[in-house]
């Protein structure tokens, strides 16, 4: 079941629109054509109660006036790329420095601040809205007209599918992702310290002091980043480590196989509501953000979201893949297809 309800309106004078999915166990997707943003998701706890999971804003005004990304589709490019310029078939293209020299998340002109066409429908995974719009040709300096096509699925087995599908006319770069913050206590809850994690990685991408990857893997044997076995995601935050030093938390890059198939990546368990979460993509990089620069943003009912609130998982190739020639390449071929998926799925235990 797919209900739609205005949102806002956004600051071109449009009306932006937000779709609630539903499915029979009660769980609900508050998504909008605003930003292709996650508003909510709700569901059952251990004890019927209906908890929002994820952080965000009550009003399309906040999500203009914040660099949180809370809910974020996140495009062209998530993360980090280095000295904010990526060179493409022996072009250069310079691209905005909104952080420390380099660029963060495709620069000041965010994807979650665009409107996009919205279509609802059924299919034999569930209820899906499908998002969709053309970056034109230089858009936060990358070539190409780019066709996004943005889907997110709430199937009957209470999974989150977002499905990406994209193609451009010009060799560019294509590294989006979903920058939802969860709290699976409930986003009023406080912090996320206490949830416990596992994290199906052996290792981890060095950073350097601006936190873009120098092309080393560091093993996560016997550090505070391996999250093989489960653990609190706040047992060794305050490690005197320095990769967590540097990043004032987790802001790290787990790295996968990179096959192109499905595969289970990390678990998420909320040990109040005992809401357990489920991370699979086919992707290869896993960056997970412990929300550690959330700073007392007013969210949903006036809630304040202090340092660590929520906690992102964000899919996607490796950060400054556009540059490193070690890494697997976020570079799009002209007239190639982008495909890919991610599947956050939610059980209570």
């Amino acid at each position: 079941m797919i209900r739609e309800f205005d949102f806002g309106i956004t600051k071109e004078g449009k009306i932006a629109k937000r779709y609630v999915l539903e499915n029979s166990k009660g769980t609900q997707i508050e998504v909008s054509n605003f930003g292709a943003l996650v508003l909510s998701i709700k569901l059952y706890d251990k004890s019927n109660i209906k908890r929002d999971i994820v952080l965000g804003f009550a009003n399309v005004e906040d999500y203009y006036n914040t660099s949180t990304g809370f809910g974020a589709y996140v495009g062209r490019n998530a993360n980090r790329i280095k000295d904010a310029f990526v060179t493409i078939e022996g072009i250069q293209y310079q691209l905005d420095a909104n952080d420390n020299g380099n660029n963060l998340h495709s620069g000041y002109d965010r994807s979650h601040c665009k409107l996009y066409d919205a279509k609802c429908g059924e299919n034999e995974s569930g209820s899906f809205v499908e998002f969709f719009r053309i970056s034109p040709h230089m858009e936060q300096g990358f070539p190409g007209n780019l066709k996004q096509t943005i889907r997110y699925i709430l199937t009957e087995q209470n999974e989150f599918q977002i499905e990406y599908d994209m193609i451009s006319d010009q060799t560019t770069v294509v590294n989006p992702t979903n920058h939802t913050y969860f709290n699976l206590n409930g986003h009023d809850s406080g912090t996320i310290l206490e949830h416990e994690m596992e994290v199906w990685s052996d290792g981890f991408l060095e950073t350097d002091e601006k936190l873009t990857p120098t092309g080393k893997i560091i093993n996560v044997e016997g550090t505070p980043m391996d999250f093989r076995e489960v653990k609190s995601v706040g047992r060794d935050i305050l490690s005197n480590y320095q990769p967590l030093l540097i990043a004032n938390g987790y802001d790290h890059n787990y790295i996968f196989k990179n096959d192109s198939k499905m595969k289970k990546m990390a678990t998420l368990y909320g040990t109040q509501s005992r809401i357990a979460m489920t991370v699979y993509s086919d992707l290869c990089g896993l960056q997970i953000y412990s929300g550690n620069f959330l700073n007392g943003e007013i969210g949903k009912n006036k809630v304040i979201y202090e340092k660590r609130s929520g906690i992102c998982f964000e899919t996607q190739f490796y950060p400054n893949a556009c540059n490193e020639p070690t890494f697997p390449s976020s570079i799009l071929k002209a007239g190639k297809k982008y495909q890919s998926k991610t599947i956050y799925e939610f059980e209570v235990k």
